[in-house]
């Protein structure tokens, strides 16, 4: 390590991790992504970054420690202007995935009251304003792919725009807001299972959606997992009056136990393909397993889900450690086996079966999964 990356670790706070091996894992976590990058968890705005920077913001609230707000602000400050552009951002691509990331601002508009962060908000719910949907109102995931509903946005864009219109007294865009999440369950859920298929093509026409009813065929964790974790978080903000909150509970407790039904006995965690166990090339599988923690955790803390979901949660968070937990020599903390990415659509075309979700890249420190990893400790208090 350099002289000057030595200085900085001690700037911001950040011990040697090996000396905290008595700390939480969030503590352990958190200080090993920020000891691999002191300045800015990411060089440019993007959901995973996004993801990681929550998951900090959330052990900063839980414990007091100003570090992690600190770091949290360092972050978005360097690619967030005054004048509230967002660097590397381009709101024409019309892209969910970009939105993920705005809902740090919020904490840090109430923290410091600098407008750049109201401003930057600002420009993110104008990208929703104008953003192509389906003729049923179903935002499409991105611009790129016409016509489609993604469980993934559902993470991306709905918490963001949820806290964005509850602030400004918008009810349309509340009710909007429910409307993409019925929407999704609507044309995603699979009646025999109970889980949710990763996409739905509206013009039926993709080869990987079924041309009767414009779903994909795979049931991909990590995609079940965003929506999962979205529901509880948007349950957060929806008014408890709300015409559409107690089908959003419906669906997600319906959800839950259908991922429920799937969680590996032996192990504790769950499948890259959720409903096939032990099928040849699949494996245990790092971000879903951290979503469905947090999500179980969280959902039976604040009521939505039975108390025996925390027993659930706990279950699964130790056999987090034993499969995807690493500690290195250097003291810091791993999270391994994460699938890197999957996707529907392209060239040669994503997401068109089993095979596909099993072949893509598994990696070690993925902010999908580590990110999620850190949601669930906080949660859990682990």
């Amino acid at each position: 390590m350099t002289v000057a990356r030595a200085a900085l670790l001690l700037t911001i706070g950040v011990a040697p991790v090996a000396a905290q091996s008595n700390q939480s894992w969030s503590a352990r976590v958190a200080a090993s992504v920020m000891r691999r990058s002191p300045s800015a968890v990411y060089e440019k705005w993007d959901y995973t970054a996004g993801l990681m920077l929550l998951g900090l913001e959330r052990l900063g609230a839980a414990t007091g420690d100003a570090k992690y707000g600190a770091y949290v602000k360092r972050s978005i400050d360097s690619l967030v202007r005054p004048s509230g552009e967002i660097a590397t951002y381009a709101a024409d691509e019309y892209n969910l995935d970009q939105i993920n990331e705005g809902r740090l601002l919020f904490g840090l508009f109430d923290r410091t009251k600098d407008a750049r962060y109201s401003r930057a908000a600002d420009r993110l719910r104008e990208q929703l304003r104008t953003k192509p949907r389906t003729s049923e109102g179903g935002f499409w995931h991105k611009k790129i792919y016409p016509q489609q509903m993604w469980l993934d946005g559902l993470y991306m864009a709905e918490p963001f725009y949820l806290r964005y219109a509850v602030r400004h007294n918008d009810t349309s865009a509340i009710n909007d807001v429910a409307r993409q999440f019925l929407l999704a369950a609507r044309h995603l859920r699979d009646p025999a299972t109970g889980l949710f298929y990763h996409g739905w093509d509206a013009t039926r026409s993709q080869t990987w959606a079924d041309p009767n009813t414009g779903a994909s065929r795979v049931f991909w964790g990590r995609a079940v997992g965003w929506y999962l974790m979205a529901a509880l978080d948007v349950l957060d903000d929806l008014p408890k009056t709300h015409r559409d909150r107690a089908e959003l509970v419906r669906i997600t407790q319906q959800l839950a136990d259908a991922v429920a039904a799937v969680q590996d006995p032996l192990s504790g965690v769950w499948w890259q393909v959720l409903d096939q166990p032990n099928r040849d090339r699949n494996y245990l599988e790092a971000s879903a397993s951290s979503m469905f923690t947090y999500a179980f955790a969280k959902g039976a803390r604040v009521g939505v889900l039975p108390p025996t979901f925390h027993a659930r949660a706990d279950r699964a968070f130790d056999g987090m450690l034993t499969h995807f937990v690493r500690t290195n020599a250097d003291g810091t903390v791993s999270i391994t086996k994460i699938c890197k990415v999957a996707g529907l659509g392209g060239e040669p075309v994503r997401g068109i079966s089993y095979e596909y979700y099993v072949s893509e890249p598994i990696v070690d420190d993925d902010y999908k999964g580590v990110g999620a990893f850190l949601l669930a400790a906080v949660e859990l208090g682990r």
